[in-house]
């Protein structure tokens, strides 16, 4: 999905639910739900996506597992992107190192701050903008325009 592939992540995304729910792990397959509900939100199948997020919630609420249902509501509650950066302007500095390949060592010296700090930053960032990986905040930094 991060390399702009959703069709492709959603063909392979409903094979890796199909074998967890085959050997009966319901976890694993309630987070791959969470992940086709992001897949068919890329593809603006809303239906197809509320489908796959309350499949989750279900099965999260059956475990008891309270931080996913926690990031489920996150995720089902966050507003669409309306044009705004949601990102703070240390935030946008950090981003903007990132996507130009630096580590998160290097970004501290150069914001002297701590590596920690820099770490949280990144966090952050994958939170407020709904990625997972630096790639994919490299591609939405060039998308934004940002590098």
């Amino acid at each position: 999905m991060a390399e702009g592939k959703a069709r492709e992540a959603s063909l392979r995304l409903r094979d890796s639910y199909k074998s967890w729910s085959e050997i009966g792990v319901p976890y694993e397959a309630a987070r791959t739900r969470v992940l086709l509900g992001r897949v068919a939100r890329e593809l603006n199948d809303s239906e197809g996506a509320a489908v796959e997020l309350a499949g989750a919630r279900e099965v999260f609420q059956q475990l008891g597992a309270a931080p996913d249902l926690a990031g489920l509501e996150e995720l089902t509650t966050r507003k669409k992107n309306d044009g705004t950066v949601p990102l703070t302007e240390r935030e946008m500095q950090v981003l903007k190192l990132v996507a130009s390949g630096v580590t998160n060592r290097k970004i501290a010296v150069q914001l002297t701050i701590s590596e920690k700090t820099v770490a949280r930053h990144v966090s952050n960032i994958f939170n407020k903008l709904d990625l997972n990986s630096r790639a994919a905040a490299t591609a939405y930094a060039f998308r934004q325009g940002l590098v």
